[in-house]
């Protein structure tokens, strides 16, 4: 059985959908959502869909004693960032390897990195009049928006978009794919054990 914790800093669109796939899966559960912003909206959703939360600051998020706290309080074994700003820390990488999901608002390498997320990718998108955008679901390492990527799914850019209509769009990919390949990765046969 795998256990997620679903980090946010937002509003939580990315983590009601994947609540909402997710309790559909066998061999997955959602225990709690977490957030490092106490006037975050993802908590509201996390009321109404009745999952537990935790409201954490960044630097508690560093310490052994945190992923400890994930691990036995929670029976975590995999943590899916949907919206999440904060850089996840080495002491969480090692307590969680290869199990630590995120979805990106654009493709990478060329738009990541730390201070792009949300309209600001799709600014710059507009800004370089880029004909292709796009999501890219990875798995994380120390660095913002690095490590192996799991799906990439391209969109056109039409010349006639705004922030606010790419946006749009974009967040849709999000909600199509981001629970699907989620649950195809923690389900895979080869997937590790957590020790």
């Amino acid at each position: 059985m795998e256990t997620i914790a679903i980090f946010a800093s937002g509003n939580g669109t990315n983590a009601e959908a994947l609540v909402h796939h997710l309790t559909h899966i066998d061999n997955i559960s959602v225990a709690l959502i977490a957030t490092d912003n106490p006037s975050a909206g993802v908590l509201k959703r996390a009321e109404r869909l009745g999952i537990p939360h935790l409201i954490f600051p960044r630097k508690e998020m560093r310490e052994a004693a945190f992923a400890k706290q994930l691990r036995e309080q929670y029976h975590v074994t995999a943590i899916v960032l949907a919206g999440f700003l904060g850089l996840v820390p080495e002491s969480l990488l090692q307590a969680f390897p290869r199990r630590i999901l995120n979805i990106h608002p654009g493709l990478l390498p060329d738009y990541g990195g730390k201070g792009m997320y949300g309209d600001r990718v799709h600014k710059r998108v507009l800004e370089e009049r880029c004909t292709v955008s796009g999501i890219t679901i990875h798995l994380i390492d120390g660095e913002y928006d690095r490590g192996s990527t799991l799906c990439e799914v391209r969109l056109a850019v039409h010349p006639d978009d705004a922030v606010e209509t790419l946006a749009e769009r974009i967040h849709r990919l999000e909600h199509t794919y981001y629970p699907v390949v989620v649950a195809d990765y923690l389900t895979r046969p080869d997937l590790p054990p957590l020790a």
